[in-house]
């Protein structure tokens, strides 16, 4: 079957202001989000000198229901607190961002570059600007696992925008986390630990859940996650390296669409940026009821570097989807380019054919 999605560029939206420090090593992997007078923004990853990245607050402008470009309001999260700071390097990456109705917030996911190296953390905010930082993300031991998924790094985290129904019956928020097996990047004797039950070191994607009424009781048991259980691994070509998450998953008549990337070529060193590989967008389609369940994959890339804003940059040949959002009733994905502009693509759906 054909997959029922398609991507087809519409252009750059932002590139790196000339003479911003802050923007000095790229623009890039947005989240996104409606602010309480229902004005669009992207908050992208801006990249300093010496790799320090911060989360910045940008207004979505619009001409004929297509964004063109964007209007800087400054920085919202900078890293300031000892988690987000190692000696070598520090920053707040890659934001992912949902809109939660039933807590009434933004709920934000990123990477906290600390001493020991990427770590998912969370922040809400009910208005975009001000974030109540909620800290790194913390793993329920699961002795079926027999692993304790708080040794490792992570990262393209994001949570669905509704409740589920988790495995366990209880009403939960799922989240999607990419576990990164090889400890050897940080304790080089240890080399490459993988849980019980997975025979496959390459990054993968993994859901994972919260009780909705633990959230409700105290919003800071948002970063308590648990049940995590292997969602979706590398299957084809385009993806052979390994793959991870993109946007907030967004509903659609077949479930849940979730966009992703997929990575070919060689990868040297999980936390160096690599120069040697290829990033491209594909989809899944998750089941409605039960979203840990795979029922569509797209075979071939929905989206992957041709132009040359995604083939050259910072790092060369990406394309790196983290954000959808509505405009004018038709729905656009935003995209890191090269890790060094944001791109916007059109999704549309299409009729479905068996092949």
């Amino acid at each position: 079957m054909t997959f029922p999605y398609t991507l087809t560029r519409t252009g750059v939206v932002m590139t790196p202001e000339p003479g911003n420090e802050l923007e000095a090593e790229g623009v890039l992997n947005p989240g996104s989000g409606r602010a309480p007078d229902g004005a669009l923004y992207l908050l992208p990853r801006l990249v300093a000198a010496g790799n320090v990245s911060r989360v910045g607050l940008a207004r979505v402008l619009v001409e004929d229901g297509m964004p063109v470009g964007v209007e800087r309001e400054g920085v919202v999260l900078a890293p300031d607190r000892g988690f987000e700071r190692g000696a070598a390097n520090a920053g707040v990456e890659d934001p992912r961002i949902t809109w939660i109705e039933r807590l009434g917030l933004h709920v934000m996911t990123y990477v906290a570059y600390g001493p020991l190296g990427p770590r998912t953390a969370l922040a809400v905010s009910s208005d975009l600007r001000e974030w109540r930082r909620l800290g790194p993300a913390l793993f329920a031991y699961d002795d079926a696992l027999d692993i304790d998924l708080n040794l490792f790094h992570n990262k393209d985290t994001v949570f669905f925008p509704e409740p589920v129904t988790g495995p366990d019956g209880v009403e939960s928020l799922a989240v999607l986390h990419r576990p990164m097996w090889d400890l050897g990047e940080v304790r080089e004797s240890e080399g490459v630990r993988l849980p019980a039950g997975v025979d496959d070191p390459r990054q993968s994607i993994w859901i994972a859940f919260v009780p909705l009424a633990d959230v409700e009781r105290d919003l800071s048991n948002l970063a308590l996650w648990r049940g995590s259980r292997m969602l979706a691994g590398p299957e084809f070509p385009y993806e052979e390296v390994k793959i991870g998450g993109g946007p907030a998953p967004v509903r659609v008549p077949e479930g849940w669409l979730l966009l992703h990337h997929g990575v070919t070529g060689v990868l040297e060193k999980a936390f160096a940026q690599q120069q040697k590989v290829n990033y491209a967008a594909g989809g899944m389609i998750l089941d409605a009821d039960e979203p840990w369940r795979v029922i569509a994959r797209s075979e071939e890339p929905l989206l992957a570097p041709e132009t040359e804003d995604e083939r050259s940059g910072i790092v060369p040949n990406v394309v790196f989807p983290t954000a959808i959002e509505e405009i004018d009733g038709q729905r656009f994905v935003f995209y890191g380019m090269a890790d060094s502009k944001i791109g916007a693509a059109r999704l549309d759906r299409v009729t479905p054919r068996d092949d």
